[in-house]
């Protein structure tokens, strides 16, 4: 028998714990060496069944339906949810007098919220709304420049100084329901507030009602809280104010444009009487300006698509409509409506006489940019209260606008020659090495002379061969066909030939529209052979470029003229030989600017021209200097900079030197196809300043560009010439009394990698003749310039084309596409510079480019 101490049965009705009692004692004292056998389990052989009386017992025994889960008996919870009476997944389907209970509950805290919000709400006093601040803007040294808006009175009229025609015209083009509606409209603020989910516009949503609110919060902040301030404050007008109030509250309190707020206002602004005078058709006019003046003001505005031109455009088409809408609504007859033919005339805007000079444009550049950083609107802009500290320098400013006006004055005479020089317009930028801050710009003869458009910040001119510098910092960066992936240097010899065809990327000639090979013009026939690169950028030759950007690939150009600045939408599109010869079309900003890469080093900055924005005596951050970046090797742009260097000092640009220009200089003269027109861009180590010359109609509708033969009497105009002359005179006053500088030393990169077929190197400096023509001798210098002499005239006005001539840089456009031909690389070039530059962007070791 085992010397364990049998355990007791356990007693009727013990239960589990029981049980668990009595498997846990300890065998009898007397097991002695037995002690460490283990206590048997309750579930093994010596453990005694459970009794009737344990909880699992209980719990079978324990009668159904007593009132539990799925018992059909509700239980005593105040909200009955999951439902006690239910089983199964209909325990969770809500009862329908928990549904309506709660629509009602909730109805009623909306309707309490709401009523508690109206009754706090203050209704907006005319009187104290809407009060037009100034911006103040102020040049780079602290001193004022201009303050503008706020400038206009705004004088409140009652509603029956305030014509029918023009209740009538607001009426049926902003809410035709405003007579009947109670302030707001539901299906109006679903509308806006589903645009608003897919991120369209958060306009069209608003009542008359809504809108007269609004003016009177100049914040015009986006927050729900304002949303909903405003949506109660137009409840308790829509139910507590008669409609004329309302009415004449919204129109003496909107903004019209031309720093006008009110209706009063706004008929002396562009119509020059008091608006109890207006006629329909202006009335009108008014209404459709209140859609956004910035877009409907045909002054222009603010942004690319705020032009004096698309903004006409849409007002014309939007005073139609409104005519058109009032007869639709019935608030004007049809034979009414057809006695308004032509458009409203209206007068010389006040806001724009005040802005004289170049103080409009400098302005316009300003607030476009303080909106960019930003992101206010051009409205908000127009309110007013910014204090705006810019970039310009007052003196630079002057000196560029001396020189301009002096070499046109000079230059032109319209009364003598009204076919050629008409519609002759300037445009200019100068910005710093630095920093990229813009210091001074000519944006044309001025706003106050009815000129609104900004030479400086245009597009749509080309820029002439201006842009080969980008084809040779490409080729120097990224290399050729001809180069085995390394780029090569300026030494590299090209066929300069007129007329010369180009050949693609696989070696085959282009073709033109005909069909046949196409041949790349120069505005030179003479026949240069084969020329190093340096010196085709000196003469400004056509061929060698148009054939190199296809070597080194159209992409890799646009590449490196981007990291300089160029915007993308600015360049042309096309892989065709002609977009190395400058069809691309920057403005004299982002020229300025782009050269200025140049000379920093390869250093690029964005141009910038505000440095300072305060708001209600706050700061707005965002101000400070863009942070530079590394657009290409030093040792690439200080090899450009040497190159044009060289077109100053014995190229297309002696004109600079010319004049008197004696500190170092590099620049390009740049001339387009038709003589449209004419650039230069230059720089020193300390400032870039770009000049473009141009002419088009500012009033036609397609801004076409015309040609500029016989402007000036003279047969064409080029970039060597009068832009190189505006340049050197702003250049020589903007920089007096400034330490001159020297351009870092150019180190010898790349490998001299000729283009296919050129001639063998020899000791004998006569190149060998080009198979297809001949070639000079290399001692007998070609002209600069094929143009004949003017003769007879003892002296000569520094902008004459024929006291010095030159090539100009004019183009051909070829409409090909393709690439390059190969051909044999040269030897390579002594080891890089140790300056800093981008990784992986130096001239050496880097691959081919493909054609873009």
């Amino acid at each position: 028998m085992s010397e364990h101490r049998r355990k007791p049965p356990q007693p009727e009705g013990g239960g589990r714990a029981a049980a668990r009692r009595a498997a846990q004692q300890r065998p009898g004292r007397g097991a002695g060496p037995a002690r460490d056998v283990p206590t048997a389990s309750p579930s093994g052989p010596y453990a005694e069944p459970p009794g009737h009386g344990s909880r699992a017992g209980a719990r079978r025994a324990a009668p159904r339906g007593s009132g539990g889960r799925g018992s059909g008996r509700p239980d005593k919870r105040l909200i009955n949810y999951p439902r006690s009476d239910k089983a199964g997944w209909q325990r969770f389907v809500p009862s329908w007098k928990l549904v309506c209970g709660t629509a009602l509950g909730f109805f009623a805290i909306i309707t309490a919220g709401a009523g508690i919000g109206i009754a706090s709400v203050n209704t907006p006093d005319p009187n104290k709304a809407a009060q037009a601040q100034n911006n103040v803007f102020y040049w780079e040294d602290g001193s004022q420049m201009v303050a503008t808006g706020g400038s206009m009175n705004r004088q409140i009229v009652p509603i029956d100084k305030i014509p029918k025609s023009m209740q009538n015209a607001v009426i049926a083009a902003e809410n035709e329901s405003f007579e009947t509606d109670k302030g707001v409209d539901p299906m109006g603020i679903a509308r806006a507030v589903w645009n608003m989910a897919k991120g369209g516009s958060t306009q069209g949503g608003s009542t008359i009602t809504q809108q007269y609110v609004k003016n009177t919060y100049l914040d015009s902040d986006q927050t729900l809280k304002r949303k909903a301030t405003e949506l109660f404050i137009s409840i308790k007008l829509g139910v507590s104010e008669e409609k004329d109030t309302i009415l004449a509250g919204y129109l003496n309190t909107a903004y019209y444009g031309r720093d006008a707020y009110g209706i009063q206002a706004a008929a002396r602004a562009y119509f020059g009487k008091d608006c109890v005078d207006l006629t329909p058709s202006e009335s009108a006019f008014l209404a459709s300006v209140l859609k956004g003046p910035n877009l409907y003001n045909p002054d222009g505005g603010i942004g690319a698509a705020a032009t004096p031109e698309k903004n006409t455009e849409r007002a014309k088409e939007r005073w139609a409509w409104v005519l058109d809408r009032e007869v639709a609504v019935k608030r004007m007859p049809k034979a009414e409506r057809d006695q308004f033919k032509e458009f409203p005339k209206l007068v010389d805007s006040e806001q724009a006489r005040g802005l004289s000079g170049q103080t409009g444009y400098l302005v316009d550049t300003a607030k476009k940019y303080v909106m960019k950083v930003t992101g206010i609107t051009p409205d908000e802009m127009a309110r007013g209260g910014y204090q705006i500290k810019t970039t310009f320098q007052k003196p630079r400013v002057d000196a560029l606008a001396k020189a301009v006006e002096d070499t046109r004055n000079d230059f032109l005479d319209e009364k003598a020659r009204p076919e050629y020089d008409t519609f002759v317009q300037f445009g200019a930028a100068s910005v710093d090495v630095k920093t990229g801050a813009i210091v001074a710009l000519y944006g044309g003869p001025g706003m106050d002379k009815k000129y609104f458009s900004n030479n400086a910040d245009t597009l749509g001119v080309p820029v002439g061969s201006t842009w080969k510098p980008y084809v040779l910092a490409a080729a120097m960066q990224y290399g050729t066909q001809n180069s085995n992936g390394r780029g090569i240097s300026a030494d590299s010899k090209y066929n300069a030939n007129d007329l010369t065809v180009i050949n693609n990327r696989d070696g085959k000639p282009l073709r033109d529209a005909s069909g046949k090979p196409f041949k790349q013009k120069n505005e030179s026939t003479y026949p240069y052979g084969y020329v190093t690169l340096n010196e085709a950028m000196e003469k400004s030759i056509n061929v060698p470029f148009a054939q190199l950007v296809f070597d080194v690939g159209h992409s890799k150009v646009r590449e490196v003229a981007e990291s300089t600045g160029i915007l993308k939408d600015s360049m042309n599109p096309n892989n065709d030989a002609s977009f190395a010869l400058g069809t691309s079309t920057p403005s004299a900003i982002r020229m300025a600017d782009s050269y200025a890469t140049f000379a920093a080093s390869g250093t690029h900055h964005d141009p910038f021209s505000v440095t300072r924005v305060e708001k209600d005596g706050k700061e707005l951050p965002g101000f400070g200097a863009p942070k530079e970046q590394r657009a290409m090797d030093n040792a690439i742009a200080d090899n450009v900079t040497k190159v044009l260097q060289n077109v100053i000092e014995n190229g297309t640009g002696t004109k600079v030197r010319k004049l008197g220009f004696n500190r170092p200089a590099a620049g390009k003269t740049g001339t387009t196809d038709q003589n449209k027109s004419a650039w230069f861009v230059g720089y020193t180590p300390e400032l870039s300043t770009s000049v473009a010359l141009f002419r088009t109609d500012p009033n036609s509708a397609d801004k076409k560009l015309i040609s500029m033969n016989g402007v000036g009497g003279v047969d064409s105009i080029h970039g060597g010439d009068i832009p190189a002359a505006i340049w050197t005179e702003y250049m020589k006053e903007a920089l007096k009394g400034t330490p001159v500088k020297e351009f870092p030393e150019a180190d010898k990169i790349g490998v001299t990698a000729d283009a296919s077929g050129a001639p063998s190197p020899s000791p004998s400096f006569s190149p060998s003749p080009s198979p297809s023509m001949p070639s000079p001798s290399a001692s007998s210098s070609p002209p600069v310039s094929p143009s004949p002499s003017r003769g007879g005239k003892p002296t000569c006005k520094p902008w004459e084309l024929y006291c010095i001539p030159d090539t100009g840089g004019g183009t051909n456009s070829g409409n090909a596409n393709g690439g390059g031909a190969g051909g044999s690389s040269g030897s390579p070039s002594p080891t890089p510079s140790g300056k800093p530059g981008r990784p992986g962007g130096t001239s050496w070791g880097t691959s081919v480019g493909t054609s873009g």
